[in-house]
C-alpha cells in the first residue's frame, strides 16, 4: 500500500497515528504529496479526483480517500479495535467528526492566510472559521470528555491530530484558555509513542 502523505496535515497524521498504534507502519510506503487548491502540485489527483490527502493506493482494489474511510479500512485490516460496539460507536464517530471539523476549519484558516493573495484575504472568513473551532472545542470540554478517557479510539486519535494542528499553525489563538480538562487530556495523550512519532517535526 502507498499512502500519499504530508506530515503537517492533521488528516494524514490521524492515519499515521493509527498505523503506529497498529504497529503496521512497515505495511505502508509513504509518498510525499504537496499542493494547494490553487495549484495541485504533486497531490494525488489520479487516486483522489478531489486532489486531497491522505489517499491510500491499494494493490487489491481502488484507492481509498478521506481519512475516515482510510482509518476504518486500516482498523479492519489490522484489527486495532479503535471502533467500539454500538451504541457507544455512534458517540465515538460523532466526536471523530467534530475533531475532523476542527481540523478542516483550521486548515481553511491556514489557506486563507498563506495561499490567497493578500489583497483577497478575508479576516471575516478567518474569524468565522475560528468561531467553528471555538464552539467545537467548548462542546468537547463541556460534553465529550468522558469519550476521551480509557483505551484509545478513533475519536481520541482524530482529536489529537486536530489539537496538534492547532498548536502547529494557530498557537497564538491559545485554544487551551478556559478548557482545562481538554488541555490536560492533550498533555497526556501527546506523550503516546504513536503521537510523538507522527509530529510534523519528527
Amino acid at each position: 500500500m502507498h499512502l500519499y502523505h504530508a506530515p503537517a496535515s492533521p488528516f494524514v497524521r490521524k492515519v499515521m497515528i493509527l498505523l503506529h498504534e497498529a504497529q503496521a507502519t512497515d505495511q505502508v510506503t509513504l509518498v510525499p504529496a504537496a499542493g494547494t487548491p490553487l495549484d495541485p502540485g504533486s497531490l494525488p489527483v489520479a487516486q483522489n479526483p478531489l486532489g486531497k490527502i491522505p489517499a491510500l493506493a491499494r494493490d487489491d482494489g481502488p484507492a481509498l480517500y478521506d481519512s475516515r474511510v482510510i482509518c476504518r479500512y486500516l482498523d479492519d485490516r489490522f484489527g486495532t479495535g479503535l471502533y467500539p460496539a454500538a451504541p457507544r460507536l455512534w458517540e465515538v464517530l460523532t466526536l471523530e467528526a467534530t475533531a475532523d471539523g476542527i481540523a478542516d476549519a483550521a486548515v481553511l484558516m491556514r489557506y486563507e492566510q498563506v495561499v490567497r493573495p493578500e489583497p483577497s484575504r478575508s479576516p471575516e472568513w478567518i474569524e468565522a472559521q475560528w468561531a467553528k473551532v471555538d464552539r467545537a472545542l467548548t462542546a468537547v470540554e463541556t460534553q465529550s470528555m468522558p469519550l476521551l478517557l480509557g483505551p484509545p479510539t478513533i475519536a481520541q486519535i482524530a482529536m489529537g491530530a486536530a489539537l496538534g494542528y492547532l498548536d502547529l499553525r494557530h498557537a497564538e489563538r491559545n485554544w487551551r484558555a478556559g478548557r482545562p480538562a481538554l488541555a490536560a487530556w492533550w498533555e497526556t495523550f501527546a506523550k503516546r509513542a504513536s503521537v510523538v512519532a507522527t509530529g510534523p517535526e519528527s
